[in-house]
């Protein structure tokens, strides 16, 4: 298994709503998409980089209990099968691995970013927020946990949040054109278009056929 990322400008209330409907299913399936079937994100690379966060999930974190090898092995099963069932379009069965993953170690990466883009999928974005936050803090540079956030930000309206995590994926990942898509999305909702149309005319040099960053910059006049 290996990549889903909106927020608000001078727009008119009517035009906006009407341009969040357009945005945030097809763009938020389109990210899941990406990530489940292996397109772009490398879930492997979401490995802990160290043994132990700095911050674990208060509600996934055993009661004063460390994680044992037995354990951390017996998650990293749990996450596998997790993500041969997302491949095959099993989502319920998936989020239940995915769950006892998390259950049997808190700081699996990979299961807590597949359970968020299960979540996400579902339309359970605060949920897919705490997950993507917190495999965010055991990887901090990798930008898949970022553009996911960001991406649920969006959808709740929270968009100057996911302008944050946008700018932080672009340095991290220069050479991402979905972040770059999306950074010009979320822009282009607070109304700074001279951003969104940097960040569209970066998506379409790395993707030149990349329609929603081509018709972006269209509409801020890039």
């Amino acid at each position: 298994m290996a990549s889903p990322f909106p927020e608000r400008g001078s727009f008119p209330e009517r035009g906006l709503a009407r341009r969040c409907r357009i945005w945030q299913r097809p763009f938020a399936l389109a990210l899941m998409g990406i990530a489940l079937c292996g397109c772009s994100f490398d879930l492997g690379s979401l490995m802990p980089e160290k043994d132990k966060p700095q911050d674990a999930p208060k509600a996934a974190a055993p009661a004063e209990s460390a994680v044992s090898a037995g354990s951390v092995t017996e998650a990293q099963a749990h996450t596998a099968k997790a993500q041969a069932l997302v491949k095959s379009g099993e989502t319920a069965a998936a989020l239940d691995e995915f769950n006892r993953a998390v259950g049997l170690d808190p700081y699996n990466a990979q299961a807590l970013y597949g359970r968020a883009l299960i979540y996400q999928g579902n339309n359970q974005h605060d949920f897919a927020i705490a997950d993507f936050t917190a495999a965010s803090g055991l990887n901090p540079q990798k930008v898949e946990p970022l553009l996911g956030r960001a991406t649920s930000y969006l959808a709740l309206g929270k968009v100057k949040e996911a302008a944050a995590d946008l700018d932080e994926a672009s340095e991290a990942d220069p050479h991402n054109a979905q972040v770059w898509t999306t950074r010009g999305q979320a822009y282009e909702r607070l109304g700074d278009k001279a951003k969104a149309a940097a960040s569209y005319t970066r998506a379409v040099s790395l993707r030149p056929r990349d329609d929603a960053a081509r018709s972006g910059l269209a509409r801020v006049g890039g």
